[in-house]
């Protein structure tokens, strides 16, 4: 009986790890199978727009704003990768180091580019994958453990010990686990639309309604199969994310021009631009929830609340991992795009919190913004 007691906590982790596994492959199947139906539909509706795609050989004129910035590259020795990036403010001054979330790049930083280049170094970085970033070509170089380390050698190599690190969606979680293993790093840090990475492990398994929002996690488990969707229909799917009433930058935000538009589609149609991005999802479910999750550094967390992808409960419930200073903050009628959405408020409150000292010991504020 006392070996049964003792064998049982190691069989409920058995057994809660297959049916964890089970639920992650049963939904990949369905969510193929439902865009696998979308795609016959394409087909059948209108084939030829199904595989039309316009050449697209020269970027937009935005993306060479000399008001942005300059593009920049430095390479990593350990990893041999080169990284672009586009930097704004003189050097010297404390660095601001920017991470952008799915399926963005360095441009939907151009607001803060701009607005905070008077008393910072602005990094806007093309992570691994993305952009003028290397690619490189195996799932397993996209592991968290390869893009954290990303991070702490772009650091080093920009001449830099820490930074104000600001991140917004799947950069959010990659900034949130910068803070976790390397706090020593990060001055404050800033989260735009993503929770504390265990608070969104533990919230999409009990609340069938995120798992829903979170679909594309387990589609982009499929080969190949999510980067062709991406591309039917001139990037379709594409244009949807940005500008959908759904998924869209919010009614009353900042909507994105056409040449801004353009700059997105251009990037995400060079040949084999979507699977370094889709890749960074394909080793999630083997690495989280984490080990370590405890974030000491003083952190603002920044929530539209029209967020078409991520619960605002979640939000809410991150700061129980925060054991410092904790603010956050929900914009009504903003949307997933907060920082594009919502620039100038955003901008406003990042000042606020950059400028404001910060308690060591614990403090929890949650406040709104209404009537956007």
């Amino acid at each position: 009986m006392a070996r049964l007691r003792d064998c049982l906590p190691r069989l409920m982790i058995t057994i809660r790890s297959l049916l964890f596994w089970c639920l992650i492959y049963c939904y990949c199947g369905l969510c193929t199978s439902i865009n696998l139906l979308k795609l016959l539909w394409s087909i059948g509706t209108g084939p030829a727009q199904t595989f039309h795609r316009v050449a697209r050989e020269h970027p937009p004129a935005c993306l060479n704003d000399p008001s942005l910035g300059t593009h920049c590259y430095v390479r990593i020795k350990d990893s041999g990768l080169r990284f672009h990036y586009v930097a704004a403010g003189e050097r010297g001054k404390p660095l601001m180091l920017l991470l952008h979330g799915f399926p963005e790049f360095w441009y939907s930083w151009r607001h803060q580019l701009r607005e905070f280049k008077s008393e910072y170094r602005v990094v806007a970085l093309d992570l691994r994958g993305y952009g003028e970033t290397d690619a490189p070509i195996h799932q397993e170089n996209y592991k968290l453990d390869c893009l954290i380390t990303d991070i702490k050698d772009i650091l080093d190599s920009l001449g830099y010990s820490k930074c104000v690190l600001i991140g917004h969606d799947w950069g959010g979680m990659i900034a949130w686990l910068i803070a976790i293993c390397y706090p020593e790093m990060v001055m404050k840090l800033i989260v735009i639309n993503f929770p504390h990475p265990n608070v969104f492990t533990e919230y999409i398994l009990r609340h069938p309604a995120q798992l829903f929002k979170s679909s594309y996690y387990y589609f982009f488990q499929i080969p190949w199969f999510p980067e062709f969707m991406f591309s039917i229909n001139d990037f379709k799917a594409l244009k949807h994310l940005f500008t959908s009433h759904n998924t869209g930058i919010g009614r009353k935000g900042c909507r994105l021009t056409t040449e801004d538009l353009e700059a997105y589609i251009y990037v995400f149609s060079q040949p084999g631009a979507l699977s370094g991005p889709i890749n960074h999802y394909r080793n999630i479910f083997s690495c989280l929830p984490l080990k370590h999750h405890v974030v000491t550094t003083p952190t603002l967390l920044l929530w539209g609340e029209r967020d078409a992808f991520m619960e605002v409960e979640m939000a809410e419930i991150t700061k129980i991992y925060v054991k410092n200073y904790f603010r956050l903050t929900i914009l009504s009628e903003a949307s997933h795009w907060l920082q594009q959405d919502q620039p100038d408020i955003v901008n406003k409150l990042i000042w606020t919190f950059l400028k404001e000292e910060t308690r060591k010991k614990i403090d929890f504020s949650i406040s709104s913004v209404r009537g956007l």
